[in-house]
């Protein structure tokens, strides 16, 4: 279908497959079985101003919004989500500066992001908050001019590799969610460590760590917005960020759905290519109506973001659990399509599978984004009748 992108925006797709399939595709089994995180990529990308590509203009990005950068995710997770997720949790840890950061703090970070020359990651996850957001127990204690950090993040995405992180933390514990705040943190601060890469099913290139704060002191300047803003902050990126991550589950459904697609095509079975098998069509058919089905709603709710839309909890929660719940679909019956041949690591589609199950997972697992869609839902309902 023609969804009717600018000539920016076809340039945008069009620079960041070139990147996927010269650069990624090459590359993603390598990444995959040695668990190594994609620098020589990263650098292509930061060449290619596409790590800038979400941030304003005035602090050196190209501007451009949720769309564009949906677009970008996609293509790059044609190829290999793993790669995809650390370059989208870059942008998910930039959020908060974004929407909440002085301006003074923006001058201070965001040309670097712009640049690539650092990367951002998102600390919000702990061992007792996970899709209860509101049971962090990061403290952090104002001592003069400084904040002190204790505790530790879990399942950092591009923890250990990132120069900068936006953490939140529990500033009043006597106040709930209501007492958390939002921090920068940059890597090198004393009293901020890692904790051990971890080993994952999937999305082996990218990086997950622990983040460990043990008395680490940090100026009251790095502070984002103002004390008891955190939950609000967090709510609000994901928000923003989570449609990308149904951009993601889009991109390797597509990928998936064209390699069975080939492979069915050069297949014979009973003297016939097994793509002519009603059973194989079918199973075909059903694939690429969910991909486009995901890739409409995708698209439509980035516009709508981008629109300046002010409440999109909702809109942001259908669209990843519904095209990352299509992802795992479709690369499951991509596989089978394959039969024997799909189940090894000489075909990508294995590796496609293994990615695809975290998207239904992180950022929000997609039984909560149920529940944010039936609160709205609930809302909207109580507005309606009065």
């Amino acid at each position: 279908m023609d969804y009717f992108f600018t000539e920016e925006q076809q340039m945008i797709r069009d620079l960041a497959r070139q990147i996927a399939e010269e650069k990624v595709v090459p590359a993603r089994a390598e990444l995959d079985e040695k668990d190594e995180y994609p620098w020589e990529i990263i650098k292509v990308l930061a060449q290619s101003d596409m790590m800038g590509l979400f941030i304003p203009e005035e602090y050196g990005g190209l501007g451009k919004g949720c769309l564009e950068l949906c677009i970008a995710v996609e293509e790059i997770s044609r190829a290999c989500v793993g790669v995809s997720t650390t370059y989208a949790a870059n942008a998910l840890g930039t959020y908060p500066l974004l929407l909440f950061a002085s301006d003074e703090q923006k001058k201070k970070y965001l040309p670097d992001v712009a640049a690539g020359r650092k990367l951002v990651a998102f600390g919000l996850t702990e061992a007792n908050a996970g899709s209860d957001a509101s049971g962090i127990q990061t403290t952090a204690r104002l001592e003069g001019n400084e904040y002190v950090l204790n505790g530790t993040k879990q399942w950092i995405t591009n923890g250990g590799e990132a120069d900068i992180y936006t953490i939140i933390a529990i500033t009043d514990k006597t106040k709930g969610p209501r007492g958390a705040s939002a921090f920068v943190v940059e890597k090198g601060t004393p009293g901020f460590t890692f904790g051990k890469k971890e080993n994952k099913m999937g999305i082996r290139a990218s990086s997950t760590r622990e983040l460990v704060f043990d008395n680490c002191r940090i100026p009251k300047e790095n502070l984002i917005g103002k004390e008891g803003m955190g939950f609000i902050v967090a709510m609000k990126t994901l928000d923003q960020s989570r449609t990308g991550v149904g951009a993601q589950g889009l991109g390797v459904a597509q990928g998936a759905f064209e390699e069975a697609v080939k492979f069915a095509r050069e297949r014979h079975q009973f003297g016939h290519p097994i793509i002519s098998f009603q059973a194989i069509q079918h199973m075909l058919a059903d694939m690429a109506m969910q991909i486009e089905a995901a890739r409409s709603l995708i698209y439509s709710v980035a516009r709508y973001i981008d629109s300046g839309a002010k409440e999109i909890s909702k809109e942001s929660a259908m669209a990843k659990t519904f095209a990352t719940d299509i992802a795992m679909k479709v690369t499951v019956d991509a596989l089978q399509v394959m039969g024997g041949a799909g189940y090894m690591k000489e075909y990508p589609v294995e590796k496609m599978m293994r990615d695809a199950k975290i998207l239904q997972i992180y950022e929000g697992t997609n039984q909560i984004q149920r529940n944010v869609i039936g609160q709205a839902l609930i809302k909207e309902a109580a507005k309606g009748s009065k």
